[in-house]
């Protein structure tokens, strides 16, 4: 094994993710471990953004990972729900949110980390231009780590779970920028929730939204193309 640290890093294929897997291989040095997750979702578009993204930054050992999420229902992105479009953000927590979604994929990343000897599990959460999950949260992902060193082999041993959310308190053009700095080819990306059937972003979805006035703030070019 690499003398490296090694990192898992959770790779949906979109903004966050990619920019969050460029910082742990380009910023930190560390050897990444990718993982994606097909867990029941509307489309399958991000899957192989995932696999784009995570071979345009030389990662070796990227895997897919199928967990049924569907089965537990609950959310527009799992379910015969319609995609709220151009909405007003509010306090309340949106019919996006996948019930116990970080929570699952992060436990499953764990594992991985076991296995691949990683101590650090990388997830591109974000409290400040998010949809307002509260799996996002710096205190939910602060209770984890404690239950992850708590509840595993490597944890008991003395080697305590770290998990790293780079992004956490950055604004979405901030992360954008950063992502340019580390060479992300955003054109490979894919972030939209709801897409139309020939695959371009809808342009109207909460992370669509957040994207595009990202890169509006910046006066750059989003390379995806919207229909309007």
């Amino acid at each position: 094994m690499s003398s490296r640290e090694h990192a898992v890093v959770l790779l949906s294929g979109g903004l966050d993710s990619s920019t969050a897997l460029a910082w742990a291989v380009r910023e930190m040095g560390w050897k990444c471990h990718s993982v994606a997750f097909d867990y029941g979702q509307r489309h399958r578009i991000e899957l192989k953004a995932s696999e784009n993204v995570a071979n345009s930054l030389g990662i070796d050992d990227h895997r897919t990972i199928r967990v049924d999420l569907a089965a537990i229902g609950g959310s527009a992105l799992t379910g015969n729900i319609d995609v709220p479009k151009d909405r007003h953000q509010g306090s309340a927590i949106p019919i996006t949110y996948v019930p116990a979604r970080n929570m699952i994929f992060l436990s499953m990343a764990v594992g991985m980390a076991e296995t691949v000897g990683a101590s650090k599990i990388v997830i591109g959460a974000n409290v400040v231009d998010y949809s307002g999950y509260p799996d996002c949260r710096h205190e939910f992902l602060e209770s984890f780590a404690t239950t992850a060193t708590l509840g595993t082999k490597m944890g008991a041993e003395g080697s305590a779970v770290k998990i790293v959310a780079p992004l956490l308190k950055l604004n979405k053009s901030e992360i954008i920028e950063l992502g340019l700095r580390l060479r992300v080819d955003y054109s490979l990306t894919h972030s939209c929730y709801d897409p139309l059937p020939n695959g371009m972003p809808c342009g109207h979805c909460d992370s669509c939204l957040f994207r595009r006035d990202g890169f509006a703030r910046l006066s750059k070019s989003d390379p995806l193309v919207y229909p309007d």
